[in-house]
């Protein structure tokens, strides 16, 4: 059995001029020296990233000839895992800023990468993004900015995900419907009068339907990581993964990599079911007509593969009175969404405005 080596993480690149650590440059293929201004090109894989067999890893054979080992930091206070690298002077969690502990580290194996989306967006714009966000709020507390924009708050973030490919192929049941309408008589009441009218009513007719639908089901996107408290939100999860590059750990370097915590089993399962409700839509257009039922479904996957994947984000994570709010931005897109206080002070002030002036027009219209 192979042994397991150690993390490619943990070997950061020297810059070649000045021996200082390069850092990956966000846009580009380059790791740049802060120090001496020197860039360095990241050979990135000409052949692609590789699809790996799923059934293997599903039965635990060969799941060690694409792992290695990663140190890796567990916050106590939300659970999620996280690779910090050295050049992080203050070691707090990106989700919730608790304390992270470096002596606590463990190292633990994982399967490797094998596809990556690199960061677009500069650290910098990422704040300029956040500190617009926060001047732009209406009914913040007046000392909100002075809470938020801590800039040592804002992190590059690698959320791991699972992508599932696969030959698709099911045998269907169900029905075709198609709509026709019908003139229906009623009465109703009109100036005192019982009055009789007709009206066109929609009926559907419904006829057996059967085939058979194959297809392949690219890049299921499955989340990797169950913080129940870090959930990312929807509007920021909108990567394009037809930008995904053959991974390469020096895309890394500058910024902190999450560990998966849902199983591949897990993951498989999930995206097993997402090529269910697929195959359903895929045999409703075979069906046609206006509507469709659905009564058998019986689906087989073939030819399945999977990746580990990495994808940005930037979280800028800040307390208020005790209690956390975070701020997400796409890494790739820059799209962006937060939580946020609320100045109830603020709120009451204009809805008793708002009741003053109500109470002026009526009565001023009373004059």
């Amino acid at each position: 059995m192979e042994e397991l080596k150690k993390a490619t993480l943990e070997n950061k690149k020297s810059c070649s001029q000045c021996g200082a650590e390069l850092l990956y440059k966000p846009g580009s293929t380059v790791v740049h020296c802060d120090y001496c201004g020197n860039d360095e090109e990241i050979i990135v894989n000409e052949n692609g990233f590789e699809e790996l067999e799923l059934k293997p890893y599903l039965e635990e054979m060969g799941s060690l000839s694409h792992s290695e080992e990663i140190l890796m930091l567990r916050c106590n206070s939300c659970g999620a895992n996280q690779h910090i690298q050295d050049n992080y002077k203050s070691l707090n969690c990106v989700y919730c800023t608790m304390p992270l502990i470096r002596d606590d580290a463990k190292l633990e194996s994982w399967i490797l990468p094998g596809a990556i989306v690199p960061f677009q967006l500069e650290v910098e714009k990422s704040h300029s993004i956040f500190s617009n966000w926060v001047k732009g709020l209406w009914f913040a507390p007046n000392n909100l900015k002075k809470a938020a924009l801590d800039l040592e708050n804002t992190k590059g973030l690698y959320l791991p995900y699972w992508t599932f490919d696969a030959q698709l192929n099911a045998q269907y049941e169900g029905e075709r419907g198609d709509y026709y309408y019908v003139t229906v008589s009623y009465t109703t009441n009109e100036k005192g009068k019982t009055v009789r009218k007709t009206r066109q009513e929609r009926r559907t007719r419904w006829t057996y339907a059967s085939g058979t639908i194959n297809g392949f089901v690219d890049d299921t996107l499955i989340k990797a990581s169950n913080q129940k408290k870090n959930t990312i939100p929807a509007k920021i999860s909108n990567w394009n993964l037809k930008e995904l590059k053959p991974f390469n750990s020096n895309f890394l370097s500058g910024f902190i990599t999450e560990k998966y915590t849902i199983p591949l089993k897990d993951g498989y399962f999930t995206a097993t079911k997402e090529a269910k409700q697929i195959a359903k839509r895929w045999a409703c257009r075979d069906i046609g007509g206006d509507t469709q039922r659905v009564s058998n479904l019986d689906m087989k996957l073939s030819e399945e593969t999977f990746k580990h994947i990495l994808l940005p984000i930037y979280i800028s994570s800040y307390k208020y009175k005790g209690k956390i709010y975070q701020f997400y931005i796409n890494g790739q897109t820059g799209s962006y969404t937060g939580s946020r206080p609320y100045s109830y002070f603020k709120i009451a002030i204009l809805v008793l405005s708002i009741i003053v002036v109500i109470a002026i027009i009526a009565m001023l219209s009373k004059q």
